[in-house]
């Protein structure tokens, strides 16, 4: 199985507290770096739908359990 777009892009998560929090995933912590995505083919076709954004915009938008970011 492939990278998921939650490990790349966001994921939204509860913290020690209960309370949903963001998480940024591979391609947020490599801001101003480099990212290398491996097997891209092998990717289900949601995921790699959800990376365009990252990849053409240079953004990343979350909008899930109450939380709305871009």
């Amino acid at each position: 199985k492939g990278a998921s777009a939650v490990g790349l892009t966001a994921a939204v998560t509860r913290d020690e507290h209960g309370e949903w929090c963001l998480e940024g995933g591979a391609m947020v912590m490599a801001d101003d770096g480099m990212c290398l995505i491996d097997e891209f083919d092998k990717m289900n076709d949601n995921d790699r739908t959800s990376l365009h954004e990252a990849m053409e915009q240079q953004t990343i938008s979350v909008s899930k359990a109450g939380i709305v970011a871009t």
